[in-house]
């Protein structure tokens, strides 16, 4: 059976059936594609200190109290049953 082409060399083989001003708009496309990637790469550190403002934010705190609040009470439930289960036995 016959192994077939990766997708660089099937872009390759694309590649070399264009004419010059077709090689000039990849290398246009591709250098847009980067630059795109660089942008992406460069904004995250500005996500990453919106996250932290939200995470902050009053709400979210109280969230996260409510939260550890359940998980402490079904801890109790759970230490309760537990207690209840061993004193009948």
């Amino acid at each position: 059976m016959a192994k077939r082409p990766t997708e660089r060399q099937h872009l390759s083989s694309k590649i070399d059936l264009l004419n010059d001003v077709e090689i000039k708009e990849v290398l246009d496309y591709v250098s847009h594609i980067q630059s795109a990637r660089r942008t992406r790469s460069s904004s995250l550190p500005q996500e990453d200190e919106l996250i932290t403002v939200l995470a902050a934010a009053h709400e979210n705190e109280r969230a996260r109290q409510a939260f550890e609040w359940e998980k402490t009470r079904r801890r109790a439930e759970h230490r309760a049953v537990l207690v209840a289960l061993s004193s009948h036995a």
